[in-house]
């Protein structure tokens, strides 16, 4: 089940890594988030789920990087900058999804091969 996911997490990183970073969005802060950060954070914390587990710290980091766009998505009114970070959330979201099952097999929730139940 973990395997489709990240299998569906690479495809969508590939996707939201094609497409252009909305350029009027360098040096812009938004609800007090800057939006190159934002963007870096996204793809930091993904390639490192699609590596492997994350650290219990680098968690709580990629949880909290979920709520962020649910404060900036709605005050950005640029179309195509809209879209871009809504892909970039939908990219963070499966990749905190990933790690909460990960959890969930680490604590003894599911077995999978090569862990120990």
């Amino acid at each position: 089940m973990i395997q489709k996911k990240l299998d569906a997490l690479a495809q969508m990183m590939d996707e939201y890594r094609a497409m252009p970073f909305p350029s009027r969005f360098r040096g812009l802060d938004i609800e007090d988030q800057d939006m190159v950060m934002l963007d870096a954070d996204t793809a930091g914390y993904t390639y490192r789920v699609l590596k492997g587990p994350l650290p219990a710290p680098s968690r709580g980091g990629l949880i909290r990087l979920v709520g962020v766009f649910e404060k900036v998505l709605p005050a950005i009114s640029d179309e195509y900058a809209s879209r871009y970070y809504t892909q970039a959330r939908d990219v963070a979201t499966l990749a905190a999804e990933i790690e909460g099952m990960r959890d969930k097999q680490s604590s003894g929730g599911e077995s999978s091969p090569g862990r120990r139940s």
